[in-house]
């Protein structure tokens, strides 16, 4: 087994572009290949996994511990040929500027393999070496596979960069992509769209295919790539659970499609059944269930038709009442919420379950990591517990009410408080964050517990 690290100079270098071209390459080669994203970000992975047809998994060095990520990754290479980790950021990027913690730098050393220098050469000639040479000479510990330069104006421009490289960097130069707005993914206000709403089609993996074949030395790669050892790096999680316990719906459509696989598998070794629907278009639940999980997305964009959909999302606020278990977080907290205001200021009813609104804006208006700890007993864990994830969102809400209690204490990756949050009703509840349950398992257990509660107390 083999595996390699795509990290970039900088944001926008085209580290997503590159590696779906690579994993797209290895893929028409016959290859197995294993995706990985670095970063909380969901909707890269998306687009991993179409191509390969394997679920891509997320490694994170500020949610995850260590142990946490070799397991994620060792499990999901069992059965593969490479590993294709996609970074996050520029390659040294991190918490603070002190430190690797939490970086793609960090991330290839734990996991122990090569990285592949992505560098941007737009508008640049031989001061691209310079930058090369300064990446090669920051971590002596780092490893590299080779430089590819992206962006470039012609043929002549990348001669240009190699000659300039040749005899100044150890790590072999193995090629350059020109600038080509035809492979370009289209992007919104979260990033790049989702693969529900813009699934890449056979033609668009083959173009991106051969677009590395013809631009990168492939073979120089993969004949210079060390093999990789995963023994000992299996570590446990809870063996899964022979009889399912409980059924929980999920939210699964164009609109709520923002979930960490490992969130999912934890609740499953837990013993809960997942039965996927669409408050899009479905009209009722899934029968015999017992608990919610709405996960974020792009409710925003499809408010008119959750918003005409009266008897699923009537369905939710009876549940709620009724004391089911739900979690909704971000998108799914929007849903849960009374109701939706857009850009034009039009409002859409949502499930009402909780008693007020969410706004959407223009600007960013929460973004970064998030540590929380429950000051009061949920769902999701009991007083104390601490949980990591992110926030990342263009809406806020509005019309808050003081009886909604609040279940959450968050600070950021500095350690600085935000307003608190986690809103919680009967036995509902919602938040903006976007919580890892990798970081703390219990949460996955607790929720479950609680589903099975309900399910008790139903029969």
């Amino acid at each position: 087994m083999k595996g390699i690290v795509i990290g970039g100079t900088k944001s926008g270098c085209g580290k997503t572009t590159i590696s779906l071209g690579l994993i797209a390459a290895l893929v028409k080669r016959g290859l197995k290949v294993a995706p990985f994203k670095v970063g909380p970000d969901f909707i890269d992975p998306g687009h991993h996994s179409r191509i390969t047809g394997v679920g891509c998994r997320n490694l994170d060095g500020w949610m995850l511990s260590q142990n946490f990520n070799l397991d994620a990754f060792a499990k999901c290479m069992q059965d593969a040929d490479i590993a294709v980790v996609e970074g996050v950021m520029g390659l040294f990027d991190g918490y603070d500027g002190r430190s690797e913690a939490g970086s793609t730098a960090q991330m290839a050393k734990w996991l122990k393999l090569p990285v592949i220098l992505l560098v941007d050469a737009a508008s640049m000639a031989r001061s691209a070496a310079a930058i090369v040479m300064g990446f090669e000479q920051f971590d002596a510990e780092l490893v590299y596979a080779g430089v590819i330069f992206n962006n470039l104006g012609s043929k002549r421009h990348l001669q240009y960069l190699m000659q300039a490289v040749q005899d100044r960097i150890a790590m072999p130069c193995l090629g350059g992509v020109l600038r080509n707005q035809d492979i370009a993914i289209p992007e919104r206000h979260l990033g790049l769209v989702t693969r529900e709403d813009h699934p890449l089609a056979e033609e668009s993996i083959d173009r991106l295919a051969d677009l590395i074949e013809k631009s990168i030395d492939l073979d120089l790669l993969l004949d210079n790539l060390p093999d990789i050892a995963l023994t000992g790096q299996i570590r446990g999680k809870p063996p899964e659970r022979s009889e399912k316990t409980v059924r929980i719906a999920v939210a699964r459509d164009n609109a709520f499609c923002f979930y960490y696989a490992d969130n999912l598998e934890l609740l499953e070794h837990q013993g809960a059944e997942l039965v996927f629907f669409s408050p899009m278009v479905d009209r009722n639940l899934p029968e015999n269930i017992d608990g919610l999980y709405l996960g974020g997305g792009y409710p925003e964009l499809f408010a008119g038709k959750l918003a005409e959909n009266t008897a699923l999302r009537n369905r939710v606020k009876e549940k709620s009442a009724d004391g089911m278990p739900i979690y909704g977080e971000c998108g799914g907290f929007m849903y849960l919420c009374q109701e939706l205001v857009d850009l034009n200021n039009n409002r859409y009813r949502m499930s009402g379950c909780f008693p007020f609104a969410t706004r959407m804006f223009n600007r960013l208006k929460a973004l970064g990591y998030r540590e929380i700890t429950l000051n009061r007993k949920t769902i999701i864990g009991n007083v104390g517990l601490t949980i990591r994830g992110h926030e990342f969102h263009y809406s806020e809400l509005v019309n808050l009410s003081r009886d909604v209690p609040t279940a959450f204490a968050i600070s950021d990756r500095s350690g600085m408080d935000k307003a608190p949050e986690g809103y919680v009703i009967n036995r509902t509840l919602g938040s903006y964050n976007h919580l890892h349950f990798g970081s703390q398992p219990d949460a996955a257990g607790c929720f479950v517990e609680n589903c099975l509660i309900y399910r008790n107390q139903r029969n």
